[in-house]
């Protein structure tokens, strides 16, 4: 029994460990679409942001984040205390006892450390959502001050309200791997972000007129999408947490087939929408409808049918393509379309857990979706604009115009074709 209990523990561990690590390898993705969404002179910027995001990322909530989140005893279910650093790992006796207990709650199958390697990848991620929607025009240095605050508090605290016992939690608030803790999260504090930062030079005139700025390596940019689309497995997949009996391995499956289904689907939507609305097959677009769905099944990607999976994605490839639209209308400058990816079909996945959940209410997902988007939206812009007061969030105009790769990092990703005095 005790060798029995051991490999489950080793088995569920090792999940884990191998889902973070694609969940890891989505910021590499994050990384390449974002770079080949900017214009050449911008791209070794946004590529430095990426792997500097993360590492800070890992270190805040090592330091703190965790503990905020997941607290040992939190005060209250909005404010769960403030702690530091790591306990230690399970000891095999403690597991075999536990594991042994008639209590089928006092359980624990899976390494702490393993817990915390999967959760920090998931804030990396939460704050790669906002470098691409604040590129080509934000201060380096203010971008990855306020990647301390949001991936050590703001991030934290809102996922304590579901994830970790919170007050979400309690009122029935469903999001099994983070539409909304994760991505509406991310996507939120993007447009604060934005809102305060402004458009880039050029791409709105007087009269309202949008002018087009198209990235520079869309190869690079599919592949992004490709990777994240992986990743995604993981995400969604480690998001069940254990895999070591049938029940749990059948719910593996059916979470990756599901996954799967709606990222097809919102690409086939997405690029039936474009072609009716452009008269052409607009990559961008189809990248985009790729990831709406991805999002969308987010909140409950073990419910659905495969049938409704795919439906689901289908509405958020739709979705996307118009609001991606609507945004730039509004003259809200996003340049990957960060916004409208990751909130407003985080949203829509959010609701539509109702159609397949028989535990989720409405009133919860629309409480849930209203306290994460406030809380975020506040606490974001407080913290922008204390950078904007201190240090100055935007470049210069002649930097912007010169491309922020000279500027902020002094070397450029495509010497060959880009000169940062004629550009």
């Amino acid at each position: 029994m005790e060798k029995v209990i051991e490999l489950s523990y080793a088995l569920d561990t090792f999940y884990l460990l191998m889902s973070g690590a694609l969940v890891m390898w989505m910021a590499a993705g994050f990384a390449m679409l974002e770079a080949g969404l900017v214009r050449a002179k911008n791209t070794t910027e946004i590529l430095t942001k990426n792997v500097a995001l993360f590492a800070i990322a890992c270190v805040m909530y090592l330091l703190v984040g965790y503990n905020i989140m997941y607290p040992a005893e939190a005060v209250n279910s909005v404010w769960p205390g403030i702690s530091f650093l790591l306990g230690a790992d399970n000891e095999a006796a403690e597991i075999i006892k536990l594991n042994g207990d008639a209590d089928p709650d006092n359980n624990s199958t899976y390494s702490n450390m393993a817990d915390f390697f999967f959760q920090v990848v998931f804030v990396a991620t939460a704050m790669s959502i906002v470098s691409g929607a604040v590129a080509e025009r934000m201060k380096l240095w203010a971008f990855l001050a306020f990647t301390v605050v949001m991936t050590g508090f703001i991030y934290p605290i809102q996922g304590f309200w579901k994830w970790g016992g919170g007050f979400l939690d309690g009122l029935g608030f469903y999001d099994f791997a983070g539409s909304g803790v994760v991505h509406l999260c991310g996507a939120t504090a993007a447009l604060a972000g934005v809102i305060l930062l402004g458009a880039r030079k050029g791409k709105y005139d007087k009269d309202g007129a949008i002018t087009p700025i198209p990235g520079c390596n869309m190869p690079l940019a599919t592949i992004g999408t490709f990777i994240l689309w992986m990743g995604w497995f993981g995400f969604n997949g480690g998001s069940q947490l254990i895999i070591s009996d049938v029940a749990n391995a059948n719910a593996v499956a059916m979470v990756f087939v599901n996954t799967n289904a709606a990222a097809a689907g919102g690409v086939i939507s997405a690029l039936i929408a474009a072609h009716i609305l452009f008269g052409k097959a607009d990559l961008s677009m189809v990248l985009n409808g790729a990831l709406a769905g991805l999002v969308a099944i987010t909140a409950d990607p073990a419910s659905p049918s495969p049938l409704l999976a795919t439906i689901i994605g289908m509405i958020a490839g739709v979705i996307v393509v118009f609001s991606i639209i609507t945004v730039d209308k509004l003259q809200i400058d996003d340049p990957v379309g960060a916004i409208s990816v990751h909130g407003v079909t985080g949203i829509w996945g959010l609701i539509a857990v109702c159609f397949s959940n028989k535990d989720a209410t409405i009133v919860a997902q629309l409480i849930g979706i209203a306290s994460i988007f406030a809380f975020v939206f506040i606490t974001s812009f407080a913290t922008w604009y204390a950078l904007k007061m201190i240090m100055g969030i935007r470049v210069t105009e002649e930097e912007e115009y010169h491309g922020v790769d000279y500027s902020e990092c002094g070397m450029e990703a495509y010497p060959e074709f880009t000169d940062s005095s004629k550009v």
